[in-house]
């Protein structure tokens, strides 16, 4: 029998050795595509036939785009499973994975981003709450704190910080909040456990945007999701809450967030994640009171060589068992 057929979409940085090490059990493959046309192309031209798995990165975007219907009907019938390297996976429309005969299965790195995300939301919440990027960007301009000094911040302790999607990393920014002396609040699609939630406090949703003097956004990006925060949500929330942002741009009507931040309604903001990103709405850089960070929210070496190597689990468990050990919560039942 020939032996399967892996295709590698993206590039492996760190755990490459691991990646090598397939080829005892399939043949390791790559596009020579440079973009969506060729690579349908080469679909259609029958180039990745007998791939039964492929890995697939963010970056791979500039080569496939959007993995949407139009691509799954292209994508060689032997495909079987996709392993995306990240814990967010907008970029693959699952349901069309799902709908394909015979379907393609597809897995994430659900947890070893926990601890990394969760870091960078714990230094925009205390950068925000505390005003600290109107004093940096004075100083770096030679102004010390800036003439007149900015606003002054608040200190976290005692402050209600509301996790809209407790998830991974939600609930590991729970116990990191704590150590601050927040009182954590969540809203998520579904109540979680006693043992889950840790103490938090679950409400609605129209609670939390009442409750919360800081609101964190931890939850993925769908059709539900998006904009889940706009003009009315703002309208909803205290005088000079501070809204953070790690999980996806457009779960943030961008718009409306410079909006409520020109008027005072929103007294900072902290965003790793950005609606159309690398563009960055000019509202947002003009205003002293918002921190930005280029979607850095994975952006160590640790953090990266582990979801590398997790998705690379995905694919040996797939080519080995038939299985994902992490396939995404829309896939648990094909």
């Amino acid at each position: 029998m020939a032996r399967p057929k892996v295709l590698l979409l993206g590039e492996i940085v760190h755990a490459g050795k691991t990646w090598e090490d397939l080829s005892d059990i399939a043949d390791l493959i790559t596009t020579s595509a440079t973009n969506r046309t060729e690579f349908i192309q080469e679909c259609k031209d029958g180039k990745l036939d007998g791939v039964v798995a492929a890995y697939r990165t963010f970056g791979s975007f500039a080569v496939t785009g959007q993995i949407d219907e139009e691509l799954v009907a292209a994508l060689p019938k032997s495909l079987l499973f996709l392993a995306h390297c990240g814990a967010g996976y907008d970029q693959v429309d699952v349901h069309a994975c799902s709908e394909r005969t015979p379907p393609i299965r597809v897995s994430n790195v659900p947890t070893a981003v926990d601890d990394s995300t969760a870091d960078v939301n714990m230094f925009l919440i205390i950068g925000a709450i505390r005003n600290f990027n109107t004093g940096m960007h004075a100083l770096r301009q030679g102004k010390w704190r800036g003439d007149p000094a900015p606003p002054l911040g608040h200190d976290p302790e005692g402050k209600v910080l509301g996790i809209l999607g407790m998830g991974g990393i939600g609930r590991n920014l729970k116990k990191k909040a704590e150590a601050f002396g927040m009182k954590v609040i969540y809203h998520n699609r579904r109540q979680l456990s006693e043992t889950m939630s840790a103490g938090a406090e679950y409400v609605t949703f129209d609670d939390l945007l009442a409750k919360s003097d800081v609101i964190s956004l931890n939850l993925p990006l769908n059709k539900h999701t998006y904009h889940i925060i706009g003009k009315p949500e703002f309208a909803k929330m205290k005088d000079g809450v501070v809204v953070v942002n790690t999980a996806r741009g457009a779960v943030i009507d961008e718009a409306a967030l410079v909006e409520a931040l020109d008027s005072g309604k929103v007294f900072s903001a902290g965003l790793d994640v950005f609606e159309e990103e690398p563009k960055i709405h000019p509202g947002l850089l003009r205003n002293p009171n918002v921190m930005l960070v280029p979607h850095m929210g994975t952006w160590s070496y640790e953090t990266q060589t582990e979801m590398e190597e997790w998705a690379i689990g995905n694919v040996r468990q797939a080519i080995e068992k038939g299985t994902l050990k992490s396939i995404v919560p829309e896939h648990v039942d094909l």
